[in-house]
């Protein structure tokens, strides 16, 4: 065997975040809320992200207590939860997505649910799917690493922790080293929702970040609206995520123009 074929078998075997994570370019990963604006939405809101050029995919499982979620998506959670959104409904919803859908898809959420349904049984049914990872924003770094670790990688799910201005380099490091995809870089130490631009605060973060030269690369959120906020933040980590406004556009104009909103980022 060749060292190009093994290589080829080392990538087939990769997670496809990581995958992802190697291409020579700024990535943009989208955040929406399953079952929002309608029940149905789902699947059709991801196929046209990966249509429109989008890099990765953050499918927000909808939960009643969202401790780090702005009003936009909080109101996107309850109105998914009353149009009948659960965990199984999703995982139903996304039972056939790898048949036509190849990015890296992340459930992010809240650990309630997830323990209420059953870690292992949780992770096993996101490999079953396809999930490549998750986002548990109430799962403390040492928590997970002590007690889920080893089922979450025995499914193959990267988990992201989230880092903020506050965040201890000590701790920082320690995230990195139990980290093995991205580390989601909140911008500012409040919920999510979208912002003109970023200041020199956010901007000495960015910085002071990039300076550590962490072993995992690092995703930018909360705050990422347009291009400029996009560019801003991309000029100090590998990509960025945005949410709140494409909420916002989904709730004042449905999901018919998908593409449009992409376009106007990238």
């Amino acid at each position: 065997m060749t060292l190009k074929q093994v290589q080829g078998d080392d990538n087939k075997n990769m997670n496809r975040i990581n995958q992802k994570l190697q291409e020579n370019k700024k990535l943009l990963s989208i955040y929406f809320t399953a079952g929002y604006p309608n029940i149905d939405d789902t699947v059709r809101v991801i196929k046209d992200l990966e249509k429109s050029g989008v890099d990765m995919i953050e499918i927000g499982l909808p939960f009643s207590d969202p401790l780090a979620d702005g009003p936009t998506i909080q109101a996107s959670s309850t109105a998914a939860l009353k149009n009948g959104m659960t965990t199984e409904t999703l995982f139903k919803q996304l039972k056939d997505i790898r048949q036509t859908v190849t990015i890296p898809l992340i459930i992010m959420g809240y650990f309630n649910p997830v323990l209420q349904y059953g870690v292992e049984d949780f992770c096993k049914k996101c490999q079953d799917i396809g999930i490549d990872g998750l986002i548990l924003p109430d799962l403390p770094a040492d928590v997970y690493d002590e007690a889920y670790k080893a089922t979450f990688e025995k499914y193959g799910l990267i988990n992201v922790f989230l880092i903020t201005p506050q965040t201890s380099n000590e701790r920082i490091r320690y995230i990195d080293s139990i980290s093995n995809g991205f580390i989601y870089m909140v911008s500012s130490a409040s919920t999510t929702g979208a912002k003109s631009g970023f200041g020199n605060t956010q901007t000495d973060y960015f910085e002071r970040i990039n300076s550590m030269n962490l072993k995992n690369p690092q995703i930018v959120g909360f705050g990422i609206s347009n291009n400029d906020t996009f560019t801003q933040a991309t000029q100090y980590a590998k990509g960025a995520i945005i949410g709140s406004a494409f909420i916002k556009h989904l709730t004042h104009n449905g999901i018919t123009t998908i593409d449009k909103f992409v376009r106007s980022i990238l």
